[in-house]
């Protein structure tokens, strides 16, 4: 029996299964840019924050192989896909309105006890979204269109991103929103900014869930020349763990240019912040509620806004590059550019010039949210490919883990407590990547 061919979907259909990327991007750009800043209010030290930031990978780890394998698994009158990132859109959305209220919120527990909750609660209902829409992005598009659709999705991404980057800014500078608070307290423009990424998010979930349809488990077969294997009689975790240890042997390379990419990608988000506040504005440790640390952090949420634009318009270009250099190369290339980007932060003393470097990392930041998903889609079993992306996310939480839990330390006792060393620390890991991902082969 000849297997049909999976259709081909128009740029509008692709747009409207990736529209809900759109909206949790806002919401991880608020957190990106902003929970270390509300942290710090809430009394963290800067060496603790890659600790409290371990609520991501660690809920990552756990949440997303399971609800793969359950999402492969689950059909219902909504689909397979669209129940699961539904459900974790409504509880992310409700913590980005706790999470920045979390000192009028108890009179039990500190305040930062409760945001480091929210925080993790915000990242494990982010995993129950995401890793459904990369599964459905594979699921509906044929290999021939894969590329065009992680890159799509990461163009919804980068806007998004600008616009959660930029909303604390554009509050306080031209609506009027307070930019600080009384000691211990979330200002306003944060906290509003908050509100409304809670809102877009339930939004485009909505219009993603009503706008597209999915295929049924019959009509997926229909499409593949996969032979059922006995593994099929393995159920849960048996299941999980066995196909962890059968990964197609690009997702295993594929696991190293992660580990160095997402070490860096973690150190950017979690010591951005302090390293510009401290090496351009020339603020103190623990000098987080003056309004030249407001200013500092509401600069970086402006460059992470810009960041994500570059990556953004970058995205539409990636599949162009891939096709005439390769998506090893293509990806190799982009790497370097934010390496060497990142590394350039130690020599610039204006506060205006961090706009360079943020060309560099965010054509990186592209690259790395599509580049790896298009190489490794073609690797995976279509009828595993839920559980396969969730597994794949181990290379993303683990090198996290290891940077939450020695990070900080790093900044203290090794790097003397300036946190722009680990700037350059992720720089050149992005460089490692980058001389991994060549080593990769597909075939």
């Amino acid at each position: 029996m000849t297997n049909k061919p999976k259709p081909l979907l128009n740029t509008v259909q692709i747009i409207n299964m990736s529209l809900g990327f759109l909206g949790i991007q806002i919401g991880f750009a608020l957190q990106n840019g902003n929970a270390s800043r509300i942290l710090q209010t809430f009394g963290a030290d800067v060496e603790h924050l890659s600790l409290f930031w371990l609520a991501a990978p660690l809920t990552g780890m756990i949440v997303q192989p399971i609800i793969g394998y359950y999402s492969d698994r689950t059909w219902t009158k909504m689909g397979r896909r669209r129940p699961f990132f539904l459900t974790g859109a409504i509880l992310t959305s409700l913590a980005l309105v706790l999470m920045p209220n979390a000192a009028v919120l108890t009179t039990v527990l500190p305040p930062l006890m409760i945001g480091a909750g929210m925080l993790m609660i915000m990242d494990a209902s982010i995993n129950v979204t995401m890793e459904p829409f990369r599964a459905l992005v594979a699921d509906n598009l044929p290999n021939s269109q894969r590329s065009k659709g992680f890159s799509i999705q990461t163009f919804l991404i980068g806007i998004g991103a600008v616009a959660g980057s930029w909303l604390p800014y554009i509050l306080a500078e031209f609506l009027g929103a307070s930019k600080i608070a009384e000691k211990g307290h979330v200002p306003e423009n944060v906290i509003f900014s908050f509100y409304i990424g809670a809102t877009v998010l339930i939004l485009t979930i909505m219009w993603t869930v009503i706008r597209t349809r999915e295929y049924s488990p019959d009509e997926l077969s229909s499409f593949s020349s996969e032979k059922e294997t006995s593994e099929k009689a393995l159920k849960g975790l048996a299941s999980i763990i066995s196909d962890f240890k059968n990964m197609p042997k690009a997702m295993k390379q594929l696991g190293l240019v992660q580990f160095f990419s997402w070490f860096a990608l973690f150190s950017m988000w979690v010591f951005t912040t302090p390293a510009v506040a401290e090496h351009i504005y020339g603020i103190k440790q623990g000098d987080s509620s003056s309004t030249s640390f407001a200013d500092a952090a509401n600069w970086i949420g402006v460059l992470f806004g810009i960041y994500n634009a570059v990556s953004a318009i970058y995205a539409l270009a990636l599949p162009v590059l891939a096709k005439r250099y390769g998506q090893q190369k293509t990806h190799a290339i982009s790497l370097v550019c934010g390496g060497v980007s990142l590394m350039s932060v130690f020599f610039i003393s204006n506060a205006y010039f961090l706009i360079l470097p943020m060309v560099g990392i965010g054509m990186a930041w592209g690259s790395i949210l599509s580049m790896p998903y298009a190489i490794l889609s073609a690797s995976l079993p279509a009828r595993k490919m839920g559980v396969y992306m969730g597994i794949f996310n181990f290379f993303i939480t683990f090198p996290q883990i290891i940077n939450g839990l020695l990070g900080g330390y790093m900044v203290k006792y090794i790097f003397g407590g300036q946190a722009i060393y680990a700037l350059v620390l992720a720089g050149a890991f992005l460089l490692f990547a980058a001389i991994a991902v060549l080593k990769v082969k597909t075939n």
